[in-house]
């Protein structure tokens, strides 16, 4: 193979040779295969750097997707709306009129909607299931006023019995609904005796048991009672009240903008809506915080993996000087040595980074799989991947390179 050097006939062409890239490959090829267990553990941290790289660009990409799709289906279907009547005036115990949930309902895009604030009740006042309590845990028990239409808005999952409607509202039923937790509290278990619980003095049917909720959780630590039955016997919210509305997906904005006007057209500014954060800048964010701490991972990996390539070219460096020797006494300048050593490491270097990138990938469906997700790769991840593999082989057998390429015949055949 070292034949091919040609050599001129003057002595000015006699210390200029050619190396083909052939035999470059050839030569740098035969350097690796005949040494596999070397090879592979060299190529192994970049192995490891590149498959993190694309594992971690990957799961990314597919928990970002999976949060914009939750987020679609809960959160962007979600507004709610403050009263802020006691900013602008004293006069103003409640903001929301009593048909608030039916003006809302009729904006195009809301399935559901209505009001809820927490009920402040007298001192010595407290939620049992027995007409004498002495004050303990029940003094403890939040009670909350919510419309119908509040109670549908916060999407709730009966384990037993059922929700309370408008006309519990309208004709101020004694009524509350229970989260299981708070049933179980209250020694309910069962809706067929038809149990009552005692709020103050005042006596009300548990007709429903919530076993979840998928908007306002805190409505399972609650009991729940119609707001026009809290309205008349606690009297109007001494902190304010809300609005929850669902609305239809990509409906949100709109309803946020609409809906202050359609419930108090006299003064909207009584009423402050909030709409759900925009999906968009939600996902940009979890993408870079994700993509940050992990790509941070993937770069001391991709690191380590320099360094072994580096150290291994260099150790061979060392155990082949006298090989080093022989090729540059036929001939080989120091460019042809340097050329042979990085396109070793190099081979490495891309060897690693495609071996990682399958790696990586696999990962990715493997993880989608295990989780439901919809694995979601960028092709210029995969494409990038093995060129990262190169650049960082080649920058490792840059240095021993070098040192291959100074060795001295006379000094390397000594040995």
């Amino acid at each position: 193979m070292w034949s091919r050097f040609l050599r001129g006939k003057d002595e000015r062409s006699q210390d200029r040779s050619r190396f083909h890239w052939r035999d470059v490959l050839s030569e740098s090829t035969a350097g690796v295969v005949q040494r596999p267990a070397r090879a592979t553990l060299t190529a192994l941290g970049t192995v490891l750097g590149v498959g993190s790289f694309v594992a971690v660009l990957g799961l990314t990409a597919t928990a970002a997707s999976q949060i914009d799709s939750r987020f679609s289906r809960l959160t962007a279907t979600e507004v709610t709306v403050h009263d802020v009547a006691r900013e602008h005036t004293d006069f103003v115990p409640l903001a929301f009129p009593d048909d608030a949930d039916q003006k809302v309902e009729h904006l195009n895009g809301v399935q559901h909607a209505g009001v809820l604030w927490p009920v402040q009740l007298d001192k010595g006042q407290q939620v049992a299931s027995a007409p004498v309590v002495s004050t303990g845990a029940g003094s403890q028990i939040q009670v909350m006023a919510a419309s119908s239409g509040a109670v549908r808005a916060a999407d709730p999952v009966l384990q037993q019995g059922r929700l309370f409607n408008r006309w519990h509202d309208r004709t101020r039923q004694k009524v509350a609904l229970l989260g299981v937790g708070m049933a179980k509290q209250l020694g309910i278990s069962t809706l067929e005796t038809q149990p009552a619980i005692f709020i103050g003095d005042e006596t009300f049917t548990v007709i429903g048991i919530v076993s979840d909720v998928r908007r306002r959780a805190d409505l399972l630590l609650a009991v729940i009672v119609p707001r026009s039955t809290a309205q008349v016997l606690w009297g109007p919210p001494k902190d304010g009240a809300d609005m929850l509305i669902s609305t239809r997906i990509g409906a949100a904005q709109q309803v946020a903008r609409e809906a202050p006007v359609a419930l108090r057209p006299d003064h909207p500014e009584y009423l402050q809506a909030v709409p759900p954060p925009d999906p968009r800048s939600l996902r940009s964010g979890v993408n870079q915080d994700l993509s940050q701490l992990f790509l941070l991972l993937a770069a001391v990996c991709l690191f380590i993996g320099a360094v072994g390539i580096a150290n291994t070219t260099l150790v061979a460096v060392m155990e082949r000087t006298g090989e080093i020797g022989l090729r540059r006494a036929l001939g080989a300048q120091g460019r042809h040595i340097l050329g042979q050593f990085l396109m070793e490491s190099g081979m490495l270097g891309a060897l690693g980074g495609l071996i990682g990138t399958s790696l990586g990938v696999l990962a990715v469906v493997a993880v989608s799989t295990a989780r439901d997700w919809t694995p979601v790769i960028q092709p210029l991840t995969v494409f990038a991947a093995p060129v990262i593999g190169l650049a960082t082989g080649l920058l490792a057998g840059l240095y021993p390179a070098w040192r291959a390429a100074r060795v001295q015949p006379v000094a390397a055949l000594r040995r």
